[in-house]
């Protein structure tokens, strides 16, 4: 869009715009309420709905807003009797199917169609023939569909289309027949549910939260997302102490994410109010014994005497999905309550190679999604970074840039890349080395790509004009990743700027890597202490490491293989019940903001770390306040100097840490070990061929997201039930069989069911 002003005028009043502005847009930001359903900023135009009609003078006939981009001297009207008598026909037509089930319907409250109709007041209704009525059913463990709420907006289809790349749902028939639906009636995608988020009305619906309560009777709290490094901002539906629903923050795209969410983000919160929480401290009083319910004073008591005898032999392990304020208190624990210098993350992998070698500046999701190149080096960010790869397929599809994909596998990523330089298994170290030009024949026999690959990417670069972002994760080795973070600012010019974006599997992790400054590796910090507090819980394959150690305290939400060999387990709070801080992997530093009091006897990690340190005679001077925590933070760490929550408080504009790049390092050490790792790779490699299934990672059952019994169904595979009209956990185990006792019954509930129990629904409605 260009940034030359010009004058238009909207119901009598002039103002400067930029031209090329999308009409619709200027109108809402002048205040003046345009309506539209089939509109949704940066997806394809639609223009099917035709309620945001508006009048262009000179122009013969009511234009669609939406489709109109402004010019000099446009005079616009928004508002008279003829707009309204052609919008109001226009919604005479939309109801024409649409059922009177207002009061049952999940989306009464917040549901657009209603909104509109009832701003209008009476609208006259003139036709009278028997409505399409169809059954509601499912489509998924977790979204159900009310086809006859449908409007035929087509967000939905859209939706899956541009932001996730799946196709999944799609208009079928034509004309008064047509139809929302799935290829075979089931939807085998990876279940993000922003087909649900985007509908305007109760068409598509929230299958974990359907029926549990009204719109109106939940208390809202924003927050930060507990599972992806991306930090997507998210709303916690919550009412009597428990969450209900999880939502995206932004309704109409003014935050980070907008209105998108991944499967995890928006399904996965049973964990919260999980029947299986640990409820109260728990002590093992001897080894091998059973673990003892408790009052804090006495397990606090308890923990202080244990670290008391083991002097200054104590390791501190913090997970990375806690919250900023948790992580730094633990670091504080170690360092000046039990003055150790053994503290650790427990993580996938460390990011401080990526953090102590950064050559250019971090990117933001804004920036991927208007980027001009993206090289995607190892990695599956449509499995576990989503928002990410959300931002690339529309960088790709709506912004024409180039993506360039390295990697050993053919994910499903690689579908809309303009190159995909496909190399041997486990050989992304040497491509590391070719492209910091160190590349010679060895090198490209091992990494199993021509040369001539490695030549085209570097002259797409070369004529990159904008932004060009580089993103790696885990699947490099620490050289690997401290040559590519230290190598990426050599490749901006004067008409190039050159980014970074980490690829960290955890919402915290990056918080983790700032917060933890000189952590030692976690490995090490379980074999050489004699006692450990843990929070959060370890990889499995290290929990064998904590079998003959003296005294292990753990704060955790669930038992877990990690509490199994602890002395002493306290109960921790999850982010719900929590005031706090992550910090994403675009650097932003974002809040987390208690939805409900703890539950049970649980407090949140720092409180716990707090009290076990003056029990031991160190006062960290918090009063029990995060906003202490946060302060103390912004004193110690130089990325978060001069923060503090109210600088927080806007998501729609976020807060990034001060990273600053670092000058370009000898790292003669680093580029040694990378050629000794690439020498010991096998001279001949078979390519892998496969691409992975949708939600092979996204849909793995964890100690959290089990707690959720349809992505139990997920992780089997997502079976198709044979009754559609019936919930399938009503139809399989949670392993993915089918469950024997109930089939009987949802056999026997068939469309007819359906259809008469609607039409009593409706019969009611208008009787009333």
């Amino acid at each position: 869009m260009s940034t030359e002003l010009i004058k238009v005028t909207i119901n009598e009043q002039e103002f400067e715009v930029e031209k090329g502005a999308k009409l619709i847009e200027v109108c809402r930001e002048k205040g003046f309420g345009i309506p539209s359903f089939c509109y949704y900023g940066d997806l394809a135009l639609q223009a099917s709905c035709r309620m945001c009609l508006v009048r262009i003078e000179k122009m013969p006939k009511l234009q669609t807003s939406c489709t109109i981009t402004c010019t000099d001297g446009m005079i616009v009207t928004t508002q008279s009797e003829e707009i309204e008598k052609a919008q109001r026909a226009m919604s005479e037509f939309l109801l024409a199917n649409h059922p009177l089930d207002c009061p049952v319907c999940d989306r009464g409250g917040e549901c657009e169609l209603q909104e509109m109709v009832m701003d209008w007041g009476d609208l006259e209704e003139r036709f009278v023939e028997r409505k399409n009525a169809q059954p509601e059913k499912f489509l998924s463990p977790i979204v159900a569909n009310d086809p006859q709420r449908c409007i035929l907006c087509k967000r939905c289809t859209r939706v899956c289309d541009e932001w996730m790349g799946e196709e999944a749902i799609e208009a079928g028939n034509r004309g008064v027949n047509t139809v929302i639906g799935t290829y075979g009636g089931w939807l085998g995608c990876s279940q993000c549910g922003n087909c649900i988020e985007v509908c305007p009305t109760g068409t598509l619906l929230d299958g974990v939260y359907r029926h549990e309560t009204r719109p109106w009777e939940m208390d809202q709290t924003r927050t930060t997302d507990v599972y992806s490094s991306d930090g997507m901002q998210l709303s916690i539906g919550s009412r009597g102490g428990e969450v209900h629903r999880i939502v995206a923050r932004d309704r109409y795209v003014n935050g980070l994410n907008g209105e998108f969410l991944d499967v995890k983000a928006r399904f996965a919160h049973g964990f919260i109010n999980s029947k299986d929480r640990i409820k109260t401290p728990l002590i093992r009083y001897k080894k091998g014994g059973k673990l003892i319910p408790s009052t804090w004073d006495e397990a606090i008591h308890f923990v202080g005497s244990k670290l008391k005898e083991s002097g200054n032999n104590v390791g501190v392990v913090a997970s990375s999905r806690l919250t900023n304020e948790s992580i730094f208190t633990l670091k504080r624990f170690a360092t000046e309550a039990v003055n150790s210098n053994n503290y650790a993350v427990s993580d996938a992998y460390d990011l401080a190679p990526f953090f102590d070698n950064l050559s250019a500046p971090l990117c933001t999701h804004k920036e991927i999604r208007h980027a001009k190149t993206i090289l995607l080096i190892g990695g599956e960010p449509e499995e576990e970074q989503t928002f990410t790869a959300k931002q690339i397929r529309q960088a790709v599809r709506n912004g024409g840039a180039k993506f360039i994909v390295v990697h050993d596998t053919p994910i499903r990523l690689a579908a809309q890349a303009s190159q995909f330089i496909h190399v041997n298994k486990g050989s992304l170290d040497a491509f590391a080395l070719a492209f910091a030009d160190q590349s010679d024949a060895t090198i490209t026999k091992k990494l199993g790509a021509a040369q001539t690959e490695i030549d085209d990417l570097l002259k797409t670069i070369g004529e990159t004009e904008g932004d060009f972002i580089i993103m790696f994760g885990g699947d490099l080795s620490a050289e690997a990743q401290a040559v590519l973070a230290n190598v990426a600012g050599s490749f901006a010019s004067d008409t190039r700027r050159a980014l970074l974006h980490p690829l960290p599997l955890y919402n915290n992790s990056v918080g983790a890597n700032d917060m933890m400054a000189g952590k030692k590796p976690l490995e090490e910090v379980l074999r050489t202490s004699k006692a450990l507090l843990i929070a959060g819980s370890l990889p499995e394959d290290k929990t064998d490491l904590l079998a003959n150690k003296d005294f292990v305290v753990v704060q955790e939400l669930f038992e877990t293989a990690t509490t199994e060999y602890a002395d002493v387990v306290l109960p921790a709070a999850s982010f719900a019940e929590v005031d706090g801080t992550f910090t994403n992997n675009a650097g932003f530093v974002q809040r987390v903001r208690k939805a409900i009091e703890p539950i049970h006897q649980s407090k949140p990690d720092w409180v716990i770390a707090s009290m076990i340190a003056r029990e031991l005679g160190a006062d960290f001077g918090y009063n029990f306040s995060s906003t202490m925590v946060f302060k103390a933070i912004a004193d110690s760490v130089p990325a978060y100097e001069g923060l503090r929550y109210p600088l927080l408080k806007d998501e729609s504009k976020p807060v990034q840490a001060k990273y600053s790049p670092v000058a370009k390092r000898d790292l003669s050490n680093e580029f040694a070990a990378l050629r000794r790792k690439v020498e010991a790779l096998p001279e001949t490699s078979e390519k892998i061929t496969e691409t992975p299934r949708v939600g092979h990672k996204l849909h793995r059952v964890t100690t959290m997201t089990g707690k959720t019994d349809q992505f139990h169904l997920l992780a089997a595979g997502n079976p198709k039930p044979e009754n559609l009209l019936v919930s399938p956990l009503v139809q399989f185990n949670l392993d993915g069989t089918p469950r024997l006792v109930e089939m009987a019954e949802a056999a026997s509930v068939n469309v007819k069911d359906r259809i008469d129990d609607k039409e009593t629904v409706a019969s009611k409605v208008v009787l009333k």
